[in-house]
């Protein structure tokens, strides 16, 4: 019975992270049109941290309840879904044209922030003398606590976040140009209606998720590894891969990877340095592994980018399967020992 409740809370969980994702997104949007905010700022910052929300209230949460592997998981899998899923899908679509000042700015930028989590979750493995004494690529040394990402990591982490926000929004302001308001903006009650409601329904949500997440994985003999990411980081990307897909069919595909490189920006800057504040996170050698497979997939989304300047529907698929294939791996990895 407890089984079921916790599916019927996880559920409940993921509605009210979508919902409330959704309603913050659209007050955020509406009060950006008001201030006549150039749409490249929304995409990078509003929408891109708006659709990370779920993603800080699981990670923050399990933080404070000290499920520090669930906090980790959920970001690398949500930055791997992300690249992999959420652009995979939206390409199957329509091609995504990806701007210039994306691949000479925030892609760059992201290759370098993705490569530096890997050293910061894993000081211990770097600095220490765990390479000479075990196999890294032994599943059975998964579990291995291998780094900690301390609260003066989380603190720099958000100050390196806030310097993005300033950076974006400096350099979009002066590419600003004038714009016709096209179709209803919500007044300024609905957009306060819809940023709070939306808040509370993101932190009641994540509440939900990390609880009943860690009672299904102690049920299925699942480490909180693997649930956080697979079930934890599928159900808080949602928001990214809607927001993508409707951006996308609306002739919005330039706002698609806006969206996707804010947010995995936003993902390992804002929510594992916010979580890291609350409780020093402990990192295992399996964090290190997939933090190594985000670097790998950003390079790729990079390359392909950059050569092509579009994402296409067979470099769609070909995302997609890469994602089946690293599904596979985490599962093996968890019980082929």
């Amino acid at each position: 019975m407890k089984i079921l409740f916790d599916i019927v809370f996880l559920l409940a969980g993921f509605v009210l992270l979508i919902k409330g994702a959704d309603y913050f997104v659209d007050g955020s949007v509406a009060i950006a049109k008001k201030l006549k905010i150039p749409s490249i700022v929304v995409g990078l910052t509003i929408v891109a941290v708006g659709t990370s929300l779920p993603e800080l209230a699981v990670s923050s949460l399990a933080s404070l309840k000290q499920s520090n592997t669930i906090a980790v998981s959920n970001v690398v899998g949500s930055n791997i879904f992300n690249l992999l899923m959420v652009l995979g899908i939206t390409a199957l679509f329509t091609n995504i044209n990806v701007k210039k000042s994306v691949l000479q700015r925030e892609f760059p930028l992201l290759t370098i922030i993705s490569a530096v989590l890997i050293f910061l979750t894993a000081d211990k493995l770097w600095f220490g003398d765990i390479l000479e004494k075990i196999n890294i690529f032994d599943f059975k040394n998964g579990n291995m606590l291998v780094g900690e990402v301390s609260r003066m990591d989380g603190f720099l982490l958000l100050v390196l976040f806030a310097g993005f926000i300033i950076w974006t929004v400096r350099y979009a302001l002066k590419q600003r140009v004038a714009e016709e308001e096209d179709g209803e903006i919500l007044s300024n009650g609905k957009c306060a209606i819809f940023i709070i409601g939306g808040i509370l329904a993101i932190v009641a949500g994540g509440e939900l998720v990390v609880d009943s997440a860690k009672g299904l994985a102690l049920a299925a003999g699942m480490s909180e590894t693997l649930v956080g990411l697979t079930v934890v980081a599928l159900g808080t990307s949602l928001p990214e891969l809607v927001t993508s897909v409707v951006a996308a069919r609306k002739g919005e595909a330039d706002l698609a990877i806006g969206n996707v490189v804010g947010s995995n920006i936003a993902n390992i800057l804002l929510v594992l340095g916010a979580a890291a504040v609350i409780s020093p996170v402990s990192v295992t050698m399996m964090n290190v592994m997939d933090a190594v497979i985000v670097l790998v997939s950003t390079v790729i989304v990079f390359i392909v980018s950059n050569t092509q300047k579009t994402i296409k529907r067979k470099e769609g698929i070909l995302l997609v399967l890469m994602y089946a294939a690293y599904m596979i791996y985490i599962i093996c990895r968890q019980y082929c020992v």
